[in-house]
């Protein structure tokens, strides 16, 4: 298993999951306005399984989806990190970048500030060559977080190929950020 690296910014801790974010997680998780662009909302069970599957990457690996939390103040508002998606993706094999936040912590910034921290992580410690993300077509706040972190879209999308035909999530955008673009964005 491998130590797992906290991340910091001025408000916010990019933290190893405990215990006590399960319930906090599975309350975003079942919150149909945070859950609008996926599938379903996830039931308790659900919520406790995907909590398990990003702690064991992040034991594996030493990074994935951090636990979110304000300092100073919520203890866990939600994820953000990185992920290494399904080998069925167009995009894959890749790193991902993404996030899920709880719908009161909407708003703030929260969201591109930490994922900001974790692309620093990618570009500077993993020595990635590029970090894509990727949502559905009509979720415009993360697309909106995407490009204000420096991603762009080439106008590369796709069909999910875990959501049924003609579902009205099928289809998605990808957006990408290579390291080279995002040195010359520090400057």
């Amino acid at each position: 298993m491998c130590e797992i690296f906290p991340l910091e910014t001025d408000r916010l801790r990019l933290r190893a999951w405990r215990d006590d974010d399960l319930p906090a997680f599975a309350a975003l998780n079942a919150d149909p306005q945070v859950m609008r662009y996926f599938p379903a909302p996830l039931s308790s069970a659900q919520s406790d399984a995907l909590a398990d599957k990003i702690r064991l990457f992040m034991q594996q690996h030493g990074w994935g989806l951090w636990a979110l939390e304000v300092k100073g103040g919520a203890p866990f508002i939600g994820f953000v990190g990185l992920a290494i998606p399904a080998d069925d993706l167009p995009c894959s094999p890749c790193v991902e970048i993404g996030w899920r936040l709880a719908a009161a912590h909407w708003g703030k910034g929260y969201a591109s500030e930490a994922a900001e921290t974790a692309l620093h992580y990618a570009f500077e410690h993993l020595n990635l060559a590029e970090v894509v993300s990727f949502t559905a077509d009509a979720n415009q706040p993360s697309r909106r977080v995407m490009e204000r972190i420096g991603m762009t879209s080439e106008g590369e999308s796709f069909l999910h190929p875990r959501l049924p035909q003609g579902h009205p999530l099928q289809k998605h955008v990808l957006y990408r950020l290579g390291q080279q673009l995002w040195r010359e964005q520090q400057c």
